[in-house]
């Protein structure tokens, strides 16, 4: 009778909570949808500390910090937007950290994040005066398509290279890589297992896959077998609050262009991926997302929190469409998301046997769900397919997402202009012109001069 009861107390604070029936959901539904979502994004925790790993991080600290960005986010758009999508450090962001930051402009990791630290308080400020949603609406769909298409294929090349497919060439930049390296194919089965599982429709089969991949390893010995599998979460100390520390470091010119590239694409990442969301899960009324103030307010200051803990922009994850796809419709999908997230704090020992060759297959194929956005440009119109087309190559052949954008924002309004159709380019795009020069300038010349 006692258990009866307290059911009953729990599933009325809940409907009150997340407005349950009113969104033709019952509690049993979200909490499948909850953790669907967790197993199609779990992936995550282990791809974060390597991507980060790659540029001096800690992977523990990385892996610890992953996580509560992760059940933060989640918790926030949970409660405060009552929305079932889950949020977590981004890839694409934390790429950009490491490969174009850290590695190709030779920024420290700890200056580094200084700089995303910055763009989360501009981040926070722009969110509460509505300035994204304005400006996010001057932006043509198509160099928003072409921006996730580009990160998506630059995303790819790192797993490729990663995983040992691809390597250096003196004569051609790149080439294929040797199958005669047993780690190699490690990389091979881990991309052929996701993508049958992702073509049956699979639920977290990303996930899978990197499971799978790891077992591989260690039945070949490939991989150093763990000494445990559970233990306490690393400590975050080599991570916390080393953008605080270095906040001075970002007077450097060099570093407003690192700070508006994470402003830019944080931008747009979460934006995009909330519309789409939200049209899966039928939120949208009248072509608007309600509460969508609250939901970007939610990733906003997720990220300014991972900041300080020492992680890249968090950002709303489209992994959430599978939880969406099993019926979740609420915040509380997104809260048992981050309690799952809580849970997993226990596992960091698998960071040890999650190597590269394991994590890039994850990175090849969203890798190439990113890129499914190329569907929706308008190749047909040249002065809006050279914009576009060169967003996309930009990004993996300069190795810097930030080039990438900057070609795109250069060439649109001067090739719309062209064209006869100068009245469809806007102020927002005119300043963006100007703002891209002055990136150029201070990432490509500047450091020469």
């Amino acid at each position: 009778m006692l258990k009866a009861n307290r059911a009953t107390v729990t599933t009325g604070f809940l409907e009150r909570t997340f407005h349950l029936s009113e969104q033709h959901t019952t509690v049993r539904q979200e909490l499948l949808a909850g953790l669907t979502t967790f197993v199609s994004m779990a992936y995550i925790l282990f791809v974060n500390p390597s991507i980060l790993g790659a540029a001096g991080m800690d992977k523990g600290a990385v892996f610890t910090v992953t996580a509560l960005s992760a059940i933060l986010g989640c918790l926030l758009m949970a409660f405060l937007a009552n929305y079932p999508i889950a949020i977590a450090p981004g890839l694409g962001d934390n790429a950009f950290f490491t490969y174009s930051v850290v590695l190709g402009m030779g920024i420290p990791w700890e200056k580094a994040m200084a700089g995303v630290f910055v763009a989360a308080i501009l981040f926070t400020l722009l969110s509460f005066l509505k300035v994204r949603e304005v400006v996010i609406d001057a932006i043509p769909s198509d160099l928003k398509l072409a921006m996730a298409a580009g990160i998506g294929i630059f995303i790819a090349f790192v797993g490729l290279q990663g995983g040992g497919l691809i390597v250096a060439s003196k004569t051609s930049l790149v080439e294929i890589g040797s199958f005669t390296v047993p780690t190699t194919w490690l990389t091979i089965f881990g991309i052929f297992v996701i993508a049958i599982l992702m073509a049956m429709r699979v639920p977290g089969s990303i996930f899978i896959g990197l499971v799978a991949s790891t077992i591989l390893g260690l039945v070949t010995g490939l991989i150093k077998a763990p000494s445990s599998l559970i233990s306490m979460a690393p400590s975050m100390g080599p991570t916390f609050g080393v953008s605080l520390k270095n906040l001075p470091s970002v007077a450097d010119p060099q570093m407003w262009a690192v700070v508006l590239i994470f402003l830019l694409v944080a931008f747009f990442d979460t934006a995009g991926t909330l519309i789409g969301l939200a049209q899966q899960a039928g939120i949208m009324k009248d072509n608007k997302m309600p509460r969508i103030g609250r939901a970007l307010m939610s990733d906003s200051l997720s990220m300014l929190a991972g900041s300080v803990m020492g992680t890249t922009p968090t950002a709303a994850y489209v992994e959430s469409s599978a939880g969406i796809a099993v019926g979740g419709r609420t915040g509380l999908t997104a809260l048992t998301t981050g309690i799952l997230f809580v849970f997993s704090l226990m596992f960091s020992p698998l960071l040890t046997v999650v190597t590269s060759q394991v994590t890039a297959p994850a990175l090849i194929i969203v890798g190439v769900l990113m890129a499914s956005a190329l569907k929706n440009i308008h190749w047909d119109q040249f002065e809006v397919a050279v914009p576009a087309f060169l967003t996309i190559v930009g990004m993996p052949l300069t190795y810097n997402i930030s080039y990438g954008i900057a070609f795109g924002f250069l060439t649109y309004p001067i090739l719309m202009t062209a064209a006869g159709r100068r009245k469809e380019v806007n102020a927002v795009m005119w300043s963006l012109l100007v703002v891209f020069i002055v990136l150029l300038y201070i990432l490509n010349i500047l450091p020469k001069s």
